[in-house]
């Protein structure tokens, strides 16, 4: 063994260990991502978005209809809560029948496709009836049903026509005949044409293209081609542009896109113009609930057609994006409520459910912020308007029959939901197997203390 300089045994080290991989560091990004993944995954995903966003939605859209109809019901010599009771009350027959679908088995509502598309092409037909129909704004698709209240059958179309062709393509399907264009078209396309006809008669457009909509959504999920589909997409476009062109009102709308003036030249675009007005002046977070200044008369249909208007004013940029986010979750459960099933009529009829609600929240959404026309049609579950929010809260009930329908969200719900014989039986068991021990550790305690042992 050699010695150092200094006479002392050298000092021997250890030996250093192979270089390998390091340990990954804990990201919490990473962390978080992979648990909001699996959150997502998860089988009630889709059945608690339904569930939970369509009831924010409802709630924050009575809370921004008694903010902003305050002032309307008072210019017209009504108390303050008129519109807000009026909207209360369909929203509490809305969850009647929310309730109602969602415990209905598939072939219940199959069952309901025929008498629904009948009983909306009658309704429809008499809203042309001199002395039955109303007209409101200028368009005839009201009936009034005693006092106060009123009824638009159009909108209860659009909930026949998801169901009926729903229905329709599903036994098409089933006899594998969808491979034919003409089973494909007919009767889907012609009846639809007739629902179009019976509301354009009335000159709700807005409506009208809220069902072409439905119609495209229905053919999409069919596996129509290319060339059908954009066959029947031109079509539908020449017919829009004609019943544009020819109407004065429609055009002016049309002009109205991207006016900062109320007045500009010859088109009144005053709705449009104030609408953005009410959006900028809001900011960050709002000027408050009830704070809004252009409802006062200045903005016309503030509860209506444009309460998005006024809930960017006084909830600002948050509450704005906040219900974007309501129905962006709501139309992406659908989508996936659908794309999960293997029931041709579930997948689409949900499909058909999501195009409505979803095109129609663009739609409205759009024309607030100036970027589509203002097509008269209101904000789903959010707008005033109990006829519009009866069909709708009865089709989020189908998408929650059908999100409950998954064979995995049915266990799982199973397992999170005992039933109360279950809880009952499990109880009693537990409690005779404990009964015994309990009985004789009381024995033991009462011989011991009359033996004297502490």
């Amino acid at each position: 063994m050699s010695s150092s300089r200094t006479g002392r045994p050298p000092v021997q080290r250890a030996p250093r260990r192979p270089a390998g991989p390091r340990p990954p560091r804990d990201n919490p990004v990473g962390r978080l991502y992979t648990r909001v993944r699996r959150a997502w995954d998860r089988p009630l995903t889709a059945y608690y978005l339904i569930l939970g966003g369509s009831l924010l939605i409802t709630v924050l859209g009575l809370v921004m209809v008694y903010s902003a109809s305050q002032i309307t019901a008072l210019q017209l010599s009504l108390p303050g809560s008129y519109f807000f009771r009026k909207q209360f009350l369909a929203a509490v027959l809305g969850g009647l029948l929310l309730l109602a679908a969602s415990r209905m088995p598939s072939k219940l509502h199959r069952a309901l496709a025929y008498p629904m598309l009948l009983g909306s092409v009658f309704l429809m037909i008499l809203v042309q009836v001199p002395g039955i129909g109303v007209a409101v704004n200028g368009n005839q698709n009201w009936i009034s049903v005693g006092g106060p209240f009123q009824l638009q059958p159009s909108e209860f179309g659009k909930l026949a026509l998801v169901l009926w062709g729903a229905d329709l393509l599903a036994r098409k399907q089933d006899k594998r005949l969808l491979t034919q264009w003409k089973h494909m078209l007919v009767p889907l396309v012609p009846v639809a044409f007739m629902l179009l006809g019976l509301i354009m008669l009335g000159g709700d457009m807005g409506t009208a293209i809220i069902l072409t909509a439905i119609l495209f959504g229905l053919l999409w999920l069919a596996g129509a081609p290319t060339r059908l589909f954009g066959g029947v997409l031109a079509v539908a476009l020449t017919i829009g542009f004609i019943l544009i062109k020819t109407s004065p009102n429609r055009m002016a709308r049309l002009s109205c896109l991207g006016a900062t003036e109320p007045q500009s030249g010859p088109v009144d675009c005053w709705q449009a113009v104030h609408g953005i007005y009410a959006l900028a002046s809001g900011g960050l977070f709002g000027s408050g609930l009830g704070a809004s200044v252009e409802k006062w008369g200045q903005l016309p249909e503030a509860h209506t057609d444009f309460i998005f208007a006024i809930t960017g004013e006084e909830l600002g940029l948050a509450g704005t994006l906040s219900v974007l986010a309501l129905f962006a979750a709501l139309g992406y459960a659908g989508i996936r409520v659908a794309g999960r099933t293997e029931d041709p009529f579930v997948r689409y009829a949900a499909g058909g459910v999501t195009t409505w609600i979803t095109a129609q929240a663009v739609i409205n959404i759009g024309a607030v912020l100036g970027l589509l026309p203002i097509a008269g049609v209101p904000l789903p579950l959010f707008s005033y308007g109990g006829s519009a929010l009866l069909p709708t809260m009865f089709a989020i009930g189908l998408l929650i029959a059908f999100a409950r329908e998954d064979p995995a969200a049915r266990a799982a719900l199973a397992m999170r939901q005992p039933r109360f014989g279950r809880k009952r039986a499990a109880v009693r068991g537990s409690a005779g197997a404990a009964g015994p021990r309990r009985w004789n550790t009381m024995r033991r305690r009462a011989a011991a203390r009359s033996s004297g042992e502490r």
